[in-house]
């Protein structure tokens, strides 16, 4: 299978009127579609679109996850773009659980500029032991990670985590991180607190079996 890569970047704001964050927004597209990856997004306009332009140019598969139900809510409503996408997955779920299937599909992320809804992937990916890449220099959150890190009380995991503000670099440095990297294999395994126990939820799941099945033979 393809490595698939996402792009997650400001939608709209100051940083995505920037010619250069464009210049490198296309880049990083025409990077990955060099490297045989997939690129992947939430179908939105702005950064991650400019990436969708470049790796589509670049001969490249580009799938997008859209907030949307249908291919009319995604055009009309959310004023969206579907011109670069091979495919478009209309999740129905709106722009914030929208993003947890963004981020589950991708095998690494790259965030590029971003501001509230960039912070919430960035945060799920990190959360989930994603690969992440930063390309630095391009204004939003793509410039404060270590600050947010810091405030949260989490560790800037340079065995995970990488900074760049070359697009071609960064693309290089993510795929030759993620083939030594090993992702989890089940949910209980990523990030934050845990409110139950895997062998304490297996245990409950076993008493309750049992309680039905008990109940069954009455």
């Amino acid at each position: 299978m393809k490595v698939k890569i996402g792009v997650m970047g400001s939608a709209s704001g100051p940083t995505i009127k920037n010619p250069e964050n464009i210049r490198k927004a296309r880049q990083l597209g025409r990077r990955i579609a060099e490297r045989d990856c997939i690129c992947i997004n939430g179908a939105c306009p702005g950064l991650p679109d400019y990436a969708a332009q470049g790796a589509r140019r670049a001969g490249g598969f580009v799938f997008g996850v859209s907030p949307a139900f249908s291919r009319r809510e995604h055009l009309e409503t959310y004023g969206s773009p579907i011109q670069h996408y091979d495919l478009v997955l209309f999740s129905g779920l709106g722009l914030m659980e929208r993003d947890i299937i963004n981020i589950r599909s991708s095998d690494a992320i790259v965030v590029v500029g971003g501001g509230m809804g960039t912070l919430n992937e960035f945060t799920v990916a990190y959360e989930e032991k994603k690969v992440v890449g930063v390309l630095t220099g391009t204004g939003g959150l793509s410039d404060h990670v270590p600050e947010v890190l810091a405030f949260c009380d989490r560790k800037l995991r340079p065995e995970s985590l990488i900074f760049d503000d070359d697009p071609d670099r960064l693309i290089d440095r993510l795929l030759a991180t993620l083939r030594a990297h090993t992702p989890p294999t089940y949910e209980h395994e990523i990030g934050g607190e845990r409110e139950v126990k895997p062998s304490t939820r297996d245990a409950t799941t076993r008493r309750l079996r049992s309680q039905k099945r008990r109940r069954d033979r009455r």
